[in-house]
């Protein structure tokens, strides 16, 4: 099993200079060979994989000297990189060429033509303007190390880190990241990781998802929406008033979108805190864990809840459990999109058609007459479904 150890990192003044001419190198290499890419594909050549690649990187090393400053490793992964996303982009592209409507649309008012970096999944250059930098280096000769309070990185050495980790298994790589608030980490894959499985409680749940409360689960708990983004909006929106006041480029302008970008990144880390510390509650109480499959970027098409829907983070509750369970050994089942969960009586299996407008907290079963709640009904039936998928 591999496991990933995130921490956050501390370098010093010429640590930092490294890592921006790391970040700047990375960049450089890849958009070098994405338009190498592009133009052998045009002229007609054939056998450009990551093969060909990493032979020209090592010429490319010879002829840019500043190239050899930073830590091989993080130019090689780049050329890696850059190879499976064409590998993704040609398999995508097998039915034939795909352009999302959003894209189409934008095109048409600016009146362009698409061309094939307009295509679905194409790789895309990378921006010097990005907020988010990081690069990937591998595991060699004890290369990456914790040693007391520091983490020894490739090039970098020894770099002061936050709290203490203690890695288990097999180092493989590590990811060295900087977040548009300025902040960096670094995160260690480890492979051979064992995890000793939870113990067995004999409990099953079903579990509804919804939007007034962020979980409802078979057993009638009901687990409040924290609405992170929602509590913060008020506050977001002024400093972006702010910031779109500012002269681009100028010390306010900066100061500014920092403090935006603080924000930001003060309600994702808000947000996965909730989502871990439920995902953990829910795989140490039951054995079973059903949910109903939702695809959230249709839902997402519908403007008046969309941004109710991207703060709520389903998606991201759904992946963190997914692996919480594989983990420790609990067993998560996945029903059917279309499975009428909140329109069955899981009393009597009547179907009752009025529930599907929204706004039908509580019903009655017109045939065994038993009173439910929406919600908590739903719920059930998708144990229930899910115990037969089982």
């Amino acid at each position: 099993m591999e496991k990933a150890f995130k921490v956050r990192i501390y370098p010093t003044k010429e640590q930092e200079i490294l890592l921006q001419k790391t970040f700047g190198c990375t960049r450089y290499v890849y958009n070098h060979f994405l338009d190498r890419k592009e133009k052998a594909f045009e002229s007609g050549e054939k056998g450009f994989g990551y093969a060909k690649l990493s032979r020209e990187l090592t010429k490319l090393k010879k002829e840019l000297v500043w190239l050899k400053e930073p830590d091989k490793w993080a130019l090689q992964n780049a050329t890696k990189f850059l190879s499976e996303a064409y590998d993704r982009f040609f398999k995508i592209q097998k039915e034939g060429p795909k352009y999302t409507p959003k894209k189409l649309a934008h095109l048409v008012e600016i009146g362009r033509e698409p061309t094939r970096f307009d295509l679905n999944g194409h790789p895309q250059f990378k921006s010097k303007k990005d907020g988010w930098k990081s690069y990937k280096t591998t595991f060699t000769n004890n290369s990456i190390e914790v040693i007391g309070k520091y983490i020894k990185l490739p090039k970098l050495g020894k770099v002061r880190y936050r709290d203490r980790i203690k890695l288990q298994g097999r180092i493989l790589n590590a990811t060295i990241s900087q977040e548009p608030s300025g902040k960096y980490y670094v995160s260690i894959c480890c492979t051979d990781v064992v995890l000793e499985p939870l113990p067995k409680t004999n409990r099953k749940v079903g579990i509804d998802l919804g939007l007034k409360d962020f979980a409802i689960t078979s057993d009638g708990a009901k687990k409040e929406n924290p609405k992170f983004l929602k509590k913060e909006l008020k506050r977001l929106k002024k400093l972006q008033r702010a910031l779109s006041r500012k002269s681009i480029g100028s010390n306010r302008w900066k100061k500014n979108k920092l403090a935006v970008a603080k924000l930001h990144e003060h309600i994702r880390h808000m947000r996965e805190d909730f989502l871990q510390k439920y995902t953990t509650e829910l795989v140490r109480t039951y054995d079973i864990i059903c949910l109903e499959t939702l695809k959230v970027k249709n839902m997402l098409q519908n403007h008046k809840l969309a941004q109710a829907i991207s703060d709520v983070s389903w998606s991201k509750f759904v992946e963190i459990l997914k692996y919480k369970c594989e983990w420790y050994g609990k067993k998560l089942i996945k029903i059917d999109t279309f499975f009428a969960s909140s329109q069955t009586c899981h009393v009597c299996g009547y179907k009752n058609e009025d529930t599907k407008n929204l706004n039908v907290r509580e019903w009655t079963c017109p045939s065994c007459k038993t009173q439910h709640d929406r919600d908590i009904n739903a719920s059930i039936n998708i144990l229930n479904e899910g115990l037969k998928l089982a």
